[in-house]
């Protein structure tokens, strides 16, 4: 029994379908992004409780992980310092699980990059979160100094 397709119902179903989908790939890339976060905490941490090993440490770290890792691009030099400086600059780990997660790495690197001061840095991850801005616009946001005209 062939029945014509309501094309009202179709169209409502497949938007339906496609949001679905669409979720599911926010809710992956989400997770990957944790896990990412977590991740580089973790070997943050490792480098810094084995600073008395100086840079050199970080050099052959480096190395050691891309010839491990070859379709890994987040372990050069530059990125193993950032860890370094991800987990100095926030150890408490139910943070990064509940807060910084939220946000990228690349995020993550612009704050540490430009903004010094820890509160003012929460600030804008808050904002980040909330208003879902891209790495371009948090650039935007903070050249624009938006932190400071909120508080005044």
């Amino acid at each position: 029994m062939n029945r014509k397709i309501d094309i009202n119902k179709y169209k409502s179903l497949l938007e339906n379908i496609k949001q679905e989908v669409l979720n599911a790939q926010y809710k992956a890339i989400y997770a990957v992004n944790k896990e990412l976060m977590f991740m580089y905490w973790h070997i943050g941490n490792i480098i810094l409780e084995n600073a008395q090993w100086g840079n050199k440490f970080i050099d052959n770290l480096s190395i050691d992980l891309k010839l491990e890792f070859p379709e890994i691009k987040g372990f050069s030099v530059r990125n193993l310092k950032y860890m370094k400086k991800f987990a100095e600059e926030y150890p408490d780990f139910e943070f990064v699980q509940e807060v910084l997660a939220q946000i990228t790495w690349y995020h993550n690197f612009i704050l540490m990059d430009k903004i010094a001061n820890i509160e003012k840095r929460k600030r804008y991850i808050k904002e980040t979160v909330q208003n879902g801005w891209s790495s371009n616009m948090l650039k935007l946001q903070i050249r624009g100094k938006v932190y400071e005209r909120q508080a005044l």
